[in-house]
């Protein structure tokens, strides 16, 4: 994984000058950056601390298609291309490899709930379909399948190593142009004549009349200083890598206990589905109303924490508002590290023992925890700030980024850049919180 004890691959200084600004090193900033310098600009990616530091290296590893939202799938089916085209593109080895992705049933509800998404698949012409009891059992010889009724399957769908990956393709972007700096916290936008003129970073001004804003976790407390709020939380989701193990399963599965999928070092990255845990802090008051249709969907979907640690984005006390001139929340948490739930984790290797019995006894390798930004409906912010001309905002991915990663970055390279989108992104537009839109959860498959 991924700290701030890595060392810095990308040193300031940075340029004072560019035509396009993206601020966040994560999978989202980082493929944006590489679009925009594709396209021919001269481009700025920085990073507060290390690139792919947080939730981009900190992921499942899932690449999948299946189970997405409909106005996300069509840009999943072009990032799983471009995942395939940039694997190509460099001698590292990410672990890209199609073995597909399960989910497991065990009510009739959760069937339904595949049936009704299949639509959308064939409207794509995905290869998604549903799996009897009978080739559930085929397909997974040495898991204990009683009670379960089928599974949701795609066999197109894709796994890497989230932390090679992303640190793969910033080293494409680097070779191809873009000027990467980390350790270098932008603390503000530049604002001119009503209208973003660059950004202030802790290192001094970068002019560049488009910005792309991309910090994941950071981004709603970066907006709140401009005062544009946007109702974003961030939860933890707690993971687990094993030591090599019996392959049981060269895909990515998840059934109501346990997520799981095999790694290239033979072990494998296990998690809880849907079992995110919310530090409850002042964003989380004020944007409590915009959840309710998500709490009355998944009541017991969340799991509350009166505090979030100290410097955390929705701490209590954190900074809401600062000065170019003073140091920011940004510099004073390089990389947000939430330690990981113990309890959970220790339930969660006792509940993957028991789906595969025959197993030999399952050591862990590591344990760690990420932080996720969601959004109300459980799809992301991808708009241009009508507030402040000039900045585009792709954040919010719910969980989804790094899958959809390369594809939301060329979306937003585009649309930075005044160039073609290629798809309707209304579902993702800011004014949905404001606009007296009903919150419609992305689909619980």
């Amino acid at each position: 994984m991924i700290t701030i004890d890595t060392p810095v691959t990308y040193p300031v200084p940075a340029p004072t000058r560019a035509d396009v600004v993206v601020i966040g090193g994560g999978i989202i900033g980082v493929c944006t950056a590489l679009f925009a310098a594709r396209a021919g600009h001269k481009v700025v990616l920085l990073e507060k601390g290390r690139i792919a530091a947080e939730q981009s290296s900190r992921n499942w590893g899932w690449i999948r298609q299946q189970g997405r939202d409909p106005d996300e799938l069509p840009i999943m089916l072009e990032a799983n291309r471009l995942w395939r085209e940039l694997s190509t593109q460099t001698n590292t080895d990410f672990g890209l490899r199609q073995t597909g992705t399960t989910y497991l049933a065990r009510t009739d509800a959760h069937i339904q709930g595949y049936e009704d998404w299949l639509p959308s698949a064939d409207a794509h012409d995905l290869d998604s379909r549903i799996l009897s009891a009978a080739e559930v059992a085929a397909k997974f010889p040495g898991m204990q399948t009683t009670g379960i009724k089928g599974a949701l399957v795609t066999p197109s769908d894709l796994r890497a190593e989230p932390w090679v990956a992303v640190p793969a393709i910033a080293a494409i972007a680097s070779r191809e142009g873009v000027h990467i700096v980390e350790n270098c916290a932008v603390r503000m936008l530049d604002i001119a004549a009503g209208r973003v003129a660059g950004v202030i970073t802790e290192a001094g001004r970068i002019s560049a009349p488009a910005v792309v804003l991309a910090g994941g976790a950071w981004s709603s407390l970066f907006l709140r200083n401009h005062g544009i709020n946007i109702p974003q939380l961030s939860v933890r989701e707690n993971v687990a890598a094993t030591e090599p193990l019996p392959d049981i399963h060269a895909g990515a599965a998840a059934s109501r206990k346990v997520a799981f999928r095999r790694r290239v070092d033979g072990g494998y990255t296990l998690a809880p589905p849907g079992a995110p845990e919310l530090f409850v802090g002042p964003d989380a008051f004020r944007a409590f109303p915009k959840y309710l249709a998500q709490l009355r969907a998944e009541p017991f979907g969340q799991r509350l924490h009166p505090f979030a640690p100290k410097g955390f984005p929705d701490a209590w006390g954190t900074a809401r508002r600062w000065n170019a001139e003073q140091t920011s929340p940004f510099e004073a948490m390089r990389v947000l590290n939430p330690a990981p739930n113990k309890r959970k984790i220790a339930k969660l290797l006792r509940d993957f023992q028991h789906m595969f019995p025959g197993l030999p006894p399952v050591r862990l390798k590591a344990v760690w925890a990420g932080m996720i930004d969601t959004m109300p409906d459980i799809v992301p912010v991808v708009d241009h700030a009508s507030a402040l001309p000039g900045l585009t905002i792709g954040t919010g991915m719910s969980g989804h980024g790094f899958g959809i990663g390369p594809a939301m970055g060329r979306v937003l390279a585009a649309m930075a850049l005044g160039g073609e989108v290629g798809y309707d992104l209304k579902r993702f537009r800011m004014s949905r919180f404001t606009d007296g839109s009903p919150m419609r959860p992305g689909p619980n498959v």
